[in-house]
């Protein structure tokens, strides 16, 4: 494997036009193999034909007795050396074409039997010619029974046709083969060449992006192919990375200011008290610390929370009751500022995770209980093939230019923060999460009065494992 990968090479304009080349190679050896072996062999099956035709005529001739002492060539006017005799059993010729009459028979062999026509190859030299080297000839031959006595029929046809067909076809091959597969090779080349041009600009343009400035894009060639489609989508996945980038800062300079700051007020705090350490209240610092350390407690869970899901990390999951959690969340507010109404369909089930559905619900209510001025209505319903949770309060309500904003991180709105100046900003834009890794959906919509968040979730087929 390792010599293989020796010999191929790395680039893909190299390896597609080896391939090309191989591909040319394999289609004109075969092309080449059968036309070596049809083309002449098609050629002589012609001139035995026609040798065969001519002894025949002649043998016709001399069963009826008008041989004449010249025979016409057999195949006069083809632009072949040709000849015919007649040779008795003594091997007297007593009938020629012009320019074999005085020599000796054609061939030696003598077919078997009457009408028989056989051909064999020889050796001889051309009609009318006594000092040129012999060459190859095609010579058939027929015995017949004439008034006269028995005779043999000859006509020989030479092969030079063959023979220069053989030596045409061994030039183009051996020589317009290799330069055909040159061409082929040379145009595949520049061919690829011009067809990975743009992807080479594409990859000078990655080349120069770095991870500080996402802002740059590749150019997209206008052929509209497969290159210009790879090109828009590396466009879309730099915008795609730009904006999780740009994200990214945001979230983790909010983060810092977020941490920051009940960290400074605890810190303060802390130097304050301990100015005058026997003059201070020390119950009332312990609870004041305990709620600044619950606060950063939660902003840190839900950041934890967030970076998990946004690293696509899966929790336990199984079959969930929402009615149960939503009951359960009731209870747990209890004897609370504002009472939370409940209205839970049965078998309103769905596959998640329990933790996770349950800090949404805790999200969403502690959101509503905040804004709302004298009741929370909290209800859980089946439709058709889903689960849908619907959190309302009596509050102000949420402005329609607002309602995607309360969906982004560390983004309180006005009343938000007069209302409760502890908030992180996190629990809206975690819950929509965790509704988009349970493949659902979380939205504000109309409500008569104060606002409305509705939770839809895919309903499970399966019955609930419990709490």
């Amino acid at each position: 494997m390792a010599g293989w990968r020796r010999v191929v090479p790395r680039s893909l304009r190299a390896r597609l036009t080896m391939l090309a080349g191989l591909i040319a190679v394999l289609v004109f050896s075969t092309t080449s193999t059968l036309i070596l072996a049809l083309v002449p062999g098609n050629l002589r099956e012609t001139l035995e034909a026609r040798a065969e035709l001519a002894v025949r005529r002649v043998a016709d001739e001399a069963r009826a007795g008008r041989l004449p002492p010249t025979v016409d060539e057999p195949v006069r006017g083809e632009g072949h050396e040709s000849a015919v005799q007649v040779v008795d059993e003594q091997g007297r010729v007593l009938a020629a074409s012009i320019g074999v009459g005085g020599r000796g028979r054609l061939a030696g062999f003598v077919p078997d039997g009457y009408g028989n026509v056989a051909d064999e190859e020889v050796l001889m030299r051309p009609p009318g010619t006594r000092r040129a080297p012999p060459e190859e000839y095609l010579v058939a031959a027929m015995r017949v029974r004439t008034p006269g006595g028995p005779v043999v029929v000859y006509a020989a046809v030479d092969l030079a046709e063959v023979r220069r067909s053989r030596l045409l076809l061994n030039l183009l091959i051996f020589i317009g083969t290799p330069f055909a597969v040159l061409v082929v090779a040379s145009v595949a080349w520049f061919a690829v060449g011009l067809s990975l041009r743009p992807v080479e600009r594409i990859r000078a343009q990655l080349e120069e992006i770095s991870g500080r400035d996402l802002s740059r894009r590749v150019p997209v060639p206008g052929s509209e192919d497969e290159i210009a489609r790879l090109a828009a989508t590396t466009n879309a996945t730099l915008g795609r990375l730009e904006r999780s980038a740009e994200a990214q800062r945001r979230f983790v300079a909010d983060a810092s200011h977020e941490l920051r700051s009940p960290i400074t007020a605890l810190r303060l705090q802390m130097e304050a008290e301990c100015v005058a350490p026997e003059a201070a209240d020390w119950p009332e610092v312990c609870r004041r610390v305990l709620v600044a350390t619950e606060r950063l407690a939660g902003i840190v869970d839900e950041l934890l929370m967030l970076a998990r899901l946004d690293a696509g990390a899966t929790a336990e999951r199984r079959v969930v009751d929402l009615s149960l959690l939503a009951a359960d969340q009731i209870r747990r507010r209890a004897g609370g500022r504002v009472p939370v109404h409940g209205d839970m369909a049965p078998d309103a089930v769905v596959f998640g995770s329990p933790v996770q559905l349950d800090r949404s619900l805790t999200n969403l209510l502690d959101n509503a209980v905040r804004h709302a001025r004298e009741r929370v209505d909290l209800r859980v319903a089946v439709e058709g093939g889903q689960v849908v949770v619907t959190v309302t309060d009596d509050g102000l309500g949420i402005a329609p230019e607002d309602r995607e904003r309360v969906f982004e991180r560390f983004t309180r709105l006005r009343e938000g923060r007069r209302l409760d100046k502890g908030g992180s900003g996190l629990g809206l834009p975690l819950s929509r999460e965790i509704a988009a890794a349970h493949d659902g959906t979380l939205v504000v919509e109309d409500s008569p009065r104060g606002a409305r968040f509705v939770l839809r979730l895919p309903r499970s087929p399966a019955p609930a494992d419990g709490l």
